[in-house]
């Protein structure tokens, strides 16, 4: 009770500030300048930043507390804790590989933030660093494109043999260049097929959009 009505501050409290703003620092320049400008998911945006705030709280704050009790687990509770994050899933909406792992790295950065109390401060910046130049070259070098699901009416383009045929049909009636086509359910009573179509964004706003039809992988047949 006596510790909880101390006013002063301890230096484990300042480095604490220093690594978390090094942290939040090198989050928001991932979210916002890398992801947020391609994607310009405000949702991922949010979840993001606080994520990044509440791990690096918790394996922080446990290795504090694990230290005093002169305990050597918090390696591996802080090590446990990252994979804990890491696999976390959403269950309201399913999210894309590329926000998964924009997901993992933040979780990463948070951990090693925390975790890396015996790390100087110069190191901890170059560790950062290292996360966003990586970031940034895979980005520069393997471009995203946006995909659209559609239902598509002149099934017998849908054939191997016609897929010139069938990417000039869909680049005159959706008005964008298409990157590559997918065939997934076929419907000869309707005439109709699940198309999946990859194309190249026309400005940086341009937004995958969140399909209502959801197809699993077995059920999309790449055209050759």
């Amino acid at each position: 009770m006596q510790h909880l009505l101390q006013f002063t501050i301890s230096p484990t409290f300042i480095d604490m500030l220093v690594r978390l703003s090094i942290s939040l620092l090198f989050t928001w320049f991932i979210t916002d300048r890398l992801y947020y400008r391609k994607s310009r998911r405000s949702d991922f945006y949010f979840t993001f930043i606080l994520s990044s705030i509440a791990v690096f709280f918790i394996v922080f704050f446990m290795i504090f507390v694990l230290e005093d009790m002169k305990t050597k687990t918090s390696i591996g509770i802080g090590i446990g804790l990252f994979g804990i994050f890491s696999i976390m899933r959403y269950r309201t909406d399913s999210i894309h590989v590329r926000e998964m792992t924009y997901m993992f790295v933040i979780i990463a950065l948070a951990v090693v933030n925390a975790i890396a109390t015996s790390v100087s401060i110069v190191e901890l910046l170059l560790t950062n660093s290292l996360f966003v130049a990586a970031i940034y070259l895979v980005e520069k070098i393997i471009p995203q494109h946006p995909t659209k699901l559609i239902q598509y009416d002149r099934i017998e383009l849908i054939k191997p043999s016609k897929k010139a045929e069938l990417i000039d049909d869909l680049r005159s009636r959706l008005g964008v260049e298409i990157v590559d086509v997918q065939i997934g359910a076929i419907d000869f009573l309707r005439d109709m097929a699940i198309i999946k179509v990859t194309y190249k964004s026309m400005t940086t706003t341009d937004v995958d959009i969140e399909n209502k039809i959801k197809l699993k992988n077995e059920d999309l047949t790449e055209i050759k």
